[in-house]
């Protein structure tokens, strides 16, 4: 029996595997733009899909075995299509329009979308709503978007705006642009596990990026430490590890590739 557990673990630990992953969160990525969604609710469905739906399936699944807990049971999951996890990203992304749209994304329009853009199979509007009972039972209702790294970013943006004309230099859409090779990259997804020294990094990084060289006056990295009270060392392994996914070649990544500990 420990070994049958055993088993079953191992093969949760390599859940969804890299391709996959890869697979969905580009499909969310290409919903976000089909659907014109604001940045805050794109990420907050990254945040619930990647972030939370997809480490806590397999134990809802039961691949853990019976020390795992009450399984979920759903045709939507048994099996386990690539079609329909599809249909769960576009549920993540119906449950962010709801927290924080007036108007959310209505089932119908999602419904559309998928017809369009998932080939293997045709969902209803039931299937929508079933989805959804599937998805918040599996991330235990658990739909809380204030600990996301877009809401420091934004909020590291407009105070450091307020300060330094530097700040009108800094884009936004090349702060999301960091964000999403970050997300899309399996090896540096473990940053948005620690929000907010990655949002602190990602302004660094758009700051070096963004900035012409002789205009570096503005003591970035002080402020930024005395503005979310991490060390400025720590804020700098980040900035490198982002700096060496979001310039670099593969083959010099994998060479000088560092492990950091935040």
């Amino acid at each position: 029996m420990e070994m049958v557990e055993a088993d079953a673990a191992a093969a949760a630990s390599a859940w969804p595997g890299s391709s996959r992953r890869s697979h969905l969160l580009q499909f969310l990525l290409h919903a976000s733009n089909r659907l014109d969604l604001r940045p805050i609710v794109k990420y907050s469905a990254l945040s619930f899909f990647d972030g939370r739906f997809l480490p806590a399936l397999p134990r809802k699944m039961g691949f853990y075995g019976a020390r795992s807990g009450r399984a979920i049971r759903s045709w939507l999951i048994e099996p386990l299509r690539d079609s329909n996890l599809e249909l769960f990203v576009l549920v993540a992304v119906w449950i962010a329009s709801k927290i924080h749209e007036m108007r959310p994304l209505s089932v119908k329009s999602l419904k559309a979308l998928s017809d369009r853009i998932i080939a293997d199979q045709h969902f209803t509007c039931r299937d929508f709503a079933d989805a959804e009972l599937v998805f918040m039972e599996v991330v235990d209702y658990n739909v809380g978007c204030s600990n996301i790294a877009f809401i420091y970013l934004e909020q590291l943006l407009i105070q450091f705006r307020e300060i330094s004309k530097l700040g009108d230099l800094l884009s936004m859409d090349v702060c999301m642009e960091i964000l999403d090779v970050l997300y899309e990259t399996e090896d540096t997804s473990w940053l948005f596990d620690f929000p907010c020294p990655l949002a602190a990094s990602t302004l660094v990084t758009a700051y070096v990026m963004s900035v012409p060289k002789q205009t570096w006056e503005f003591p970035i990295l002080p402020w930024v430490r005395f503005t979310t009270s991490y060390a400025e060392e720590e804020i700098m392994k980040i900035v490198m590890t982002i700096l060496m996914h979001v310039l670099k070649p593969d083959e010099i990544k994998e060479k000088n590739k560092r492990e950091f500990s935040i």
